[in-house]
């Protein structure tokens, strides 16, 4: 089975892991903060905090951010359910705004005449949370705009999107954000196995999410309640979490990090490949606006059901049947049972249950061969 994604581990990465192995710290050592700065220069950001996964880094950047009950925190319906479940750990609401058909996007049209909306009704966000679908940059310089219009904080979901550029910067240098998140799942762009990371500019957010991953507490004289027992003393002054990532895990995303601008090479040269043998089928590409610079994730393709010889079901099946381990991201959130129990419906937002029934995740990853990609187009070719 060719998969839609998968890691490229390299023997200097083994070898990464395997002096954390050897040395005095498994956890809790040097490889952590040494990562946090590698991946903080690289995208311009003043402050790194490494996790144990991107849906860890989400829920503490809502906290730092200080969502709780009576907030309301909007997000994209076409992503996984970590972008919102993070809101609904703090207590507050989640609600969508639909996407942007060409780009999959939160539609940025959607998102203003929604929040036109929600400040006549008193109901405005306290926190919006971009998605970079299969990692293409959102239209953040407008949605910073109409954040200091309307006075909500940015979280970018930048899971998908390490090594992807917006208007010729880093994603992940928070310019248009107050923080942003990486995920490095193994299927992501560099991995560590599971892990995730929050870069923000903002010193007191960096300091209350390295608080909060490591059960709030605190060694630290001049945040305690009162003079130290002793130098073995600390202190919990709030409820975290155990949160953190490994020596083990940040070396070997040290180790990935030295790759990244290659595997995103690779992974745009696979993408060229896909739109140029793909022409003149009845499929349509993710739009790739003039000022993004896409980490290429997943490469994602929407099928012009009324042109297919086949239904979507059968297409996606034809080509597993292939041994083509094609996959659909995503279910919109708001169709899931947990959310239309919380009272969303279908019709809600149908540029996403559109996109639903039309999408397919062909594979994608540095590792995909020539002839693995000519087979996949060759397949779809004949199902379409």
């Amino acid at each position: 089975m060719i998969p839609y994604g998968r890691q490229q581990i390299s023997d200097a990465d083994i070898q990464a892991v395997v002096e954390v192995l050897k040395s005095d710290y498994l956890t809790q050592g040097p490889a952590v903060p040494a990562f946090e700065n590698a991946v903080a220069a690289y995208c311009g950001a003043g402050h790194a905090v490494a996790v144990n996964s991107a849906t860890s880094a989400l829920h503490l950047a809502c906290l730092a951010l200080g969502v709780r009950a009576g907030d309301f925190v909007w997000t994209s319906p076409i992503t996984f359910v970590a972008s919102a479940n993070c809101a609904l750990y703090c207590g507050a609401e989640v609600d969508f705004v639909d996407i942007d058909p060409s780009t999959c996007n939160i539609s940025v049209q959607a998102l203003a005449e929604k929040l036109h909306r929600a400040e006549q009704s008193g109901r405005l966000p306290k926190v919006v949370i971009p998605v970079h679908l299969c990692g293409l940059p959102c239209d953040m310089a407008e949605i910073h705009r109409l954040s200091k219009r309307y006075g909500f904080r940015i979280l970018e979901d930048a899971s998908h999107a390490i090594g992807g550029k917006y208007r010729d910067q880093p994603i992940g240098n928070c310019r248009y954000s107050d923080i942003s998140v990486f995920s490095f799942h193994p299927v992501k762009i560099i991995t560590t196995g599971e892990g995730g990371m929050a870069l923000t500019n903002d010193s007191l957010l960096a300091k209350r999410m390295t608080l909060l991953r490591s059960h709030g507490i605190t060694r630290e004289a001049a945040e305690m309640t009162h003079e130290a027992d002793g130098p073995w003393y600390y202190q919990q002054i709030e409820l975290g979490f155990n949160y953190r990532m490994t020596d083990l895990q940040a070396a070997l995303g040290l180790s990935q990090l030295k790759r990244l601008d290659a595997f995103v090479a690779r992974r745009h040269r696979l993408a060229g490949f896909y739109r140029q043998y793909l022409a003149g089928l009845p499929v349509v590409p993710q739009s790739q606006p003039d000022d993004c610079y896409s980490a290429f994730h997943l490469f994602v393709i929407r099928l012009q059901n009324s042109d297919c010889k086949m239904p979507h079901r059968e297409v996606f099946c034809r080509l597993r049947d292939a041994g083509i381990g094609v996959n659909l991201h995503y279910i919109p959130v708001h169709l899931q049972p947990y959310y239309r129990q919380r009272g969303f419906k279908p019709g809600d937002f149908p540029q996403a249950e559109r996109y639903y029934a039309e999408a397919l995740t062909l594979p994608l990853y540095p590792d995909l061969s020539e002839a693995q990609q000519l087979h996949v187009i060759a397949t779809l070719r004949a199902s379409v």
